[in-house]
């Protein structure tokens, strides 16, 4: 895992199409900006679990 620090209004870029900025620093919460093409989802990591755990349970159609 690649770890860095930024400040309020900084920006990390992912390859050629992604940019994450960090929009607010608040105690112990940061806000993320993240500016990814559309066909890139983006999610929380609980969210992207429960849709993980979706698919595997809806029964496969054939």
């Amino acid at each position: 895992m690649l770890v860095l620090s930024r400040k309020k209004d900084e920006k990390i870029v992912i390859g050629d199409s992604i940019t994450l900025m960090v929009i607010e620093i608040r105690g112990d919460k940061v806000r993320l900006g993240i500016d990814a093409p559309r066909d890139v989802t983006v999610h929380r990591e609980e969210i992207y679990d429960a849709i993980k755990r979706e698919s595997k349970e809806q029964p496969k159609v054939d």
